[in-house]
């Protein structure tokens, strides 16, 4: 029961979307409703407003680390092992994808999944980051940045651990959605139709 609990808490913390919380009190546009309609810190940059895009990163991130730390560091008083860490990490992620404060529209998770992958491990989360500041800076692409993290992201955690298990998996799951949800990006990719990292919107 404790588990499902700790599961319910980081979905609904999941499901605060920064990206049109910052962008509100910012007086900028609904970030659903121009660019990529994705509200996520890259669509906001797209706004011009460099301050509230590194505040919608900033939020999203916390948001997926508070949930993981708070099953983390308190779970064990009630019995929550690394199963119960496990859907925490699914619980929140899925939170941000599809919140229910905000109709199930919700961000892609780029952002939010290097926040869980930190309170995980720094050094899961750091290697992430790197492959994705590397790929970003090199090809200016968000989204392919953000593809090809998510595919690193369960072998940097294999290399860390060295063995299968559930938090494993759910780092599967969750590089499964992101490329799930990153669909559209690669056909525009493919189609040499994606827009750069900075560019306006439109």
């Amino acid at each position: 029961m404790n588990t499902v609990l700790f599961a319910i808490a980081a979905y609904l913390i999941g499901s605060i979307s920064f990206a049109v919380v910052v962008s509100k009190a910012f007086g900028l546009s609904d970030p659903r409703t121009y660019g990529s309609k994705n509200p996520g810190a890259t669509n906001v940059l797209r706004s011009g407003n460099k301050k509230a895009a590194a505040l919608t990163l900033l939020g999203d991130g916390f948001k997926g680390w508070l949930a993981v730390w708070l099953t983390i560091r308190f779970g064990p008083q009630f019995g929550v092992g690394d199963t119960g860490v496990a859907l925490a990490t699914i619980a929140v992620f899925l939170g941000h994808l599809w919140p229910v404060f905000f109709r199930f529209v919700g961000g892609k998770g780029v952002a939010t999944a290097l926040g869980i992958l930190l309170a995980l491990n720094v050094w899961l989360g750091v290697a992430t980051l790197v492959t994705w500041l590397v790929i970003a800076y090199a090809f200016r692409y968000s989204s392919l940045a953000a593809l090809i993290a998510s595919v690193f992201a369960p072998f940097y955690y294999g290399l860390l651990f060295g063995s299968a298990d559930g938090i494993l998996l759910a780092v599967l799951a969750m590089s499964a959605l992101l490329v799930f949800r990153h669909r559209k990006n690669i056909a525009n990719l493919l189609a040499g139709k994606e827009s750069k990292i900075g560019s306006k919107k439109k």
